[in-house]
């Protein structure tokens, strides 16, 4: 006998890739208790498909659905605004609200969260990270009990999906053209491929895993655009690969974090994605590493996530209030850095460059220089000693007048237990 007095009404706003797919699955399965009713989008007519149901009504007046008897509207659109207006004004009128807007609950999360329990409604937003990787229910349930301490993670598919192309010997800008024709990238890419897509999926991350609240302005971005082919024939020296690495570590009362390329060892679960797969691996104080991974991005996977949502929220059951404090971001990272030089060869460059950063207390560890090039543009690496990025910037600032230099060095932390000093 079913448990359902009777079933919630659901509205999807945004019949995108995720909207519809999420459409698809509603009709589909037609989980028990639930009924799509509405879908809002603009230019409505273009969006109509013969396989929603006649009963669902199609609109592109906002009004129209928030004034009905929905219980359940789908953000699907993203962004701040209006997203964020609707969102609002959804949860005053006592509507649950699931959402896969990772940027609107990085940025305004914890005042949504504050809304929703004063009018008695449910905010989820399960899809907002990693897509149909169940990371957030992981942390708000599953990890609940430990105490998180770091986050490691690919959390952008776009990036992942390049530089997976770029390992094979492609380069950037083929693969991000690529990119955009299997509609993984959008026409301007600057949310993923410079960090600040990673950057809010790893605020809300911390905020649950850390119990850190901390200002997504903060937290340094390094974009992928000057990764090159040929820094990943050298990365295969030091057994590694390249990935767009979101991290956050608790360090005293404050929280250090930081989004970018990094050598990877290929040891690390975070070297094993490819493609559009994400990993979030999540360290704990008594249950040690656990390790996320699966397919984080596309409309499919999302909106399974979405769509678990709302059957959650027909079954009763709430999320777990994880109460986090507002934390500075403070300190830096030290950790060892390869730094690609491209040069007109010379006598004398590699002293310029052991006096510039010993001057900041940097020691060399290793250089390597590949054959096959020509004196006129010579590729060279140099890994340093465990540093702050802040000194390293400082010496390379200073290289950086070098006449010899051809490209402006190109530096990459390496992604391995750091040394305490």
């Amino acid at each position: 006998m079913s448990v359902f007095v009777s079933k919630l009404k659901v509205a999807i706003l945004g019949f995108g890739t995720v909207g519809s797919s999420v459409a698809r699955i509603l009709c589909d399965l037609a989980p028990e208790g639930i009924e799509l009713t509405h879908i809002y989008n603009r230019n409505i007519d273009r969006k109509r498909v013969d396989w929603v149901p006649s009963s669902v009504q199609w609109t592109e007046d906002f009004d129209t659905v928030l004034n009905s008897d929905v219980s359940i509207l789908l953000e699907l659109v993203g962004g701040l605004d209006p997203a964020g207006s609707w969102v609002r004004r959804a949860l005053e009128a006592g509507k649950s609200v699931v959402t896969a807007n990772k940027k609107l609950i990085a940025f305004h999360g914890i005042e949504l969260e504050k809304l929703a329990r004063s009018r008695n409604a449910h905010l989820r937003y399960g899809a907002a990270v990693a897509g149909g990787i169940p990371v957030i229910p992981g942390l708000q349930q599953g990890l609940a009990g430990d105490q998180v301490t770091r986050i490691e993670g690919i959390l952008n598919g776009t990036c992942n999906f390049i530089l997976s192309k770029m390992e094979e010997g492609a380069e950037f800008a083929e693969v991000l053209k690529e990119a955009q024709g299997h509609g993984y990238a959008e026409a301007d890419p600057t949310e993923d491929v410079d960090g600040f897509d990673a950057r809010a999926k790893l605020v809300i991350l911390s905020r649950l895993a850390l119990r850190a609240d901390i200002d997504p302005n903060e937290v340094p971005c390094r974009s992928i655009r000057e990764v090159s082919a040929i820094d990943f024939d050298y990365a295969r020296e030091l057994d590694c690969t390249i990935r767009q690495i979101a991290r956050a570590e608790l360090r005293g009362g404050d929280v250090l974090a930081s989004v970018g390329p990094m050598l990877v060892p290929r040891a690390s679960p975070l070297a094993w994605s490819r493609g559009t797969e994400n990993t979030v691996l999540v360290g704990g104080h008594y249950g040690g590493d656990v390790v996320f991974s699966g397919h984080g991005a596309g409309g499919h996977p999302t909106a399974v996530a979405v769509v678990s949502d709302v059957i959650g929220i027909a079954h009763g059951s709430r999320a777990i209030d994880l109460p986090s404090k507002k934390t500075a971001i403070g300190g830096e990272f030290l950790l060892r850095h390869s730094i690609r030089f491209v040069v007109r060869d010379q006598p004398g460059i590699i002293a310029e460059i052991a006096l510039a950063l010993a001057e900041q207390r940097i020691n060399i560890h290793a250089i390597s220089q590949k054959p096959g090039y020509g004196k006129d543009s010579l590729p060279f690496v140099v890994t340093v000693e465990p540093c702050a990025a802040s000194a390293l910037h400082r010496a390379l600032t200073r290289i950086g007048n070098l006449t010899c230099l051809i490209e402006k060095p190109f530096d990459l932390q390496i992604l391995e237990p750091e040394e305490r000093v």
